[in-house]
């Protein structure tokens, strides 16, 4: 289900806001016990807090990164998330001519870069477990969707009960072509032309390592993860004993 309810005109004022107006939108989550809010990182982890905040969330960070042109970093010919997921736009590689050794080439680099940014921001904590929880992955905007689609596979592999993609702004397409993807996708604005994520917001500016972590720590749900440890362990345990 794609909900749309509410469509806005204009952009927002900053992530924080976004986020709010996002939170709006997924009212009926609120304060459920098997919540998790998942940010896209950097800027997409600003837009989470906001909504885990205001829907009594669990917070933590679901690390992607795109996976550029080489003599165009900025087009997106996929991208690579936490598990090992690579999801490749052929449709790009293709109307480029992009060699594979050189997609490989990316590929590394940016798994490289999205190894060292888990242990930037989690350090030696867990990622929560996500199997049958209900989880909201968030981002602070969409353009071909790339590093999405890779995190929503990636999520996927982990079972959860409910997915729910929700994105302050996005083309009408890259919507349509993600809504089969989850249980329900939440964007309140689809503006035509797009022309590009930061148009839609008066304060765009980059989000540090540094605020990442220090929203992380905020929520207080996040620094806890002695309950995933235990669920983990006798996991182990159960595996070991079958």
């Amino acid at each position: 289900m794609t909900r749309r309810a509410g469509l806005r005109t204009v952009g927002y004022t900053d992530r924080l806001e976004a986020g709010r107006q996002l939170a709006d939108e997924l009212a009926s989550y609120a304060s459920r016990a098997d919540l998790i809010v998942l940010g896209l990182p950097r800027g997409g982890v600003v837009t989470a807090a906001a909504v885990a905040e205001r829907l009594g969330a669990t917070l933590d960070v679901f690390c992607v990164r795109k996976l550029g042109v080489p003599w165009q970093p900025e087009l997106a010919m996929g991208a690579v998330a936490t598990g090992g997921v690579r999801v490749i736009n052929e449709e790009v590689v293709h109307q480029l001519q992009v060699h594979p050794d050189e997609i490989d080439r990316v590929v590394q680099r940016e798994r490289n870069v999205l190894e060292h940014r888990e242990r930037l921001y989690r350090g030696d904590r867990p990622p929560l477990l996500l199997r049958d929880k209900t989880v909201i992955v968030v981002d602070d905007g969409m353009a071909t969707g790339a590093s999405a689609r890779a995190a929503l596979a990636a999520v996927r592999t982990h079972e959860p009960a409910r997915l729910i993609l929700a994105v302050p702004v996005a083309p009408t397409q890259t919507v349509h072509e993600l809504s089969h993807l989850v249980n329900e996708l939440v964007c309140p604005l689809t503006p035509v032309p797009f022309e590009a994520v930061g148009r839609w917001y008066r304060d765009f500016r980059p989000t540090s390592d540094a605020e990442v972590r220090a929203l992380l720590s905020a929520n207080p749900a996040v620094p806890d993860r002695d309950q995933a440890t235990r669920s983990t362990d006798r996991d182990s345990k159960e595996d070991d004993a079958g």
